[in-house]
């Protein structure tokens, strides 16, 4: 009979298992790959977040959601900081300089010691915006749809979007007036809130019909020693106080060297003044709301308390939604749209 093999010895066994995992029997190339690993440089750490370093790989997702905002306004430019900032992909349309380039001095604007003008304020805003990745595009909007999501139409194509914010603030028609272009910032302005401080006990006009011109009206009053309501020749659309005098007549010129010294009208009278706000027309933005079928009231665009309109994804902030005509309060609902569309997105 076969009788079975006796193991080796305990002290023979653990020779043999030294022996066989000897690193001098190990493969070449595993040497090499232990060197060259520690050899090997570590990726650089990402930078330092929240007092935290992030060396996680980032993953960059196959789609980005992206956010078209009209108007590079206040309202505009705030949503816009907000949105790039919460990684949307953010596009800017504008026309150019809007009615904040138009402002001589703004003294009642948090942050500043000194008045500054509108233009600066304007051109500090935009500078900001395109520092955190904001894109700016020279264009007109004159179109909004909706097939598969939500379109801008524009003289130089169409911007499909997730989101839309409108933001055009309200329309500041300029009518055909000799003497009003060139005396823009010396004594003609278009925003009686910024501008009613400097006209103090002054005589003052303001040129429109309509219920912005009565929002102008009334910012006067309790600050100019009269206020002149100039309809230009248009019917009465509103409205306004009796204690404002009203003038139908067309205007032929508005008066004055280096500044405002009054208007002359077609019957051949001039009145005396030292300033004339000029406050034709409506929100541009309602034209663009009606296109797509969203709620606008007594020329203004409804929104619910997130900014939004009555279409999913449209938003509106700024002067085209009531209100007071500031840009601060232009700011805070810019912040208040941006955040709730980035919110939106983020959900699907």
């Amino acid at each position: 009979l076969d009788q079975k093999k006796k193991p080796a010895p305990r002290h023979q066994r653990e020779n043999q298992l030294k022996e066989k995992t000897s690193p001098a029997l190990w493969p070449a190339r595993s040497a090499s790959h232990l060197t060259k690993s520690k050899n090997q440089p570590r990726a650089p750490a990402r930078k330092e977040r929240n007092g935290f370093y992030d060396n996680t790989r980032s993953i960059r997702r196959l789609t980005m959601s992206n956010i078209v905002i009209i108007g590079s306004g206040p309202a505009g430019v705030s949503a816009a900081l907000y949105t790039a900032r919460a990684g949307v992909d953010t596009t800017v349309l504008t026309r150019g300089p809007g009615a904040l380039d138009r402002a001589e001095l703004i003294q009642n604007y948090y942050g500043f010691a000194s008045p500054i003008s509108g233009a600066e304020l304007e051109r500090q805003g935009i500078e900001g915006a395109k520092a955190v990745g904001v894109k700016f595009v020279t264009t007109e909007a004159v179109g909004l749809t909706y097939t598969d999501k939500l379109t801008v139409e524009t003289l130089d194509g169409d911007y499909p979007a997730d989101a839309v914010v409108l933001a055009t603030g309200a329309s500041r028609a300029t009518p055909r007036i000799p003497g009003l272009a060139g005396l823009e910032g010396h004594g003609v302005s278009y925003c009686a809130t910024c501008d009613a401080f400097f006209y103090r006990g002054k005589d003052v006009a303001v040129v429109g019909s309509g219920e912005y011109a009565l929002h102008e009206v009334q910012a006067l009053l309790p600050v100019a020693a009269s206020v002149t309501l100039l309809l230009n020749g248009a019917p009465s659309a509103a409205e306004f106080p009796p204690e404002v005098a009203v003038r139908p007549e067309k205007i032929d010129a508005i008066l004055g060297e280096q500044k405002v010294t009054g208007v002359q009208l077609s019957g051949g009278d001039v009145v005396e003044l030292a300033g004339v706000f000029v406050a034709l027309g409506v929100a541009g933005s309602t034209a663009l709301a009606r296109k797509i079928g969203a709620a606008v009231e007594n020329g203004r665009i409804v929104t619910d308390e997130k900014m939004q309109t009555t279409v999913p994804g449209l938003y509106a902030a700024g002067d085209c939604t009531r209100g007071l005509l500031q840009v601060a309060k232009a700011v805070y609902e810019g912040a208040l749209a941006g955040t709730e569309a980035a919110k939106a997105l983020r959900k699907g």
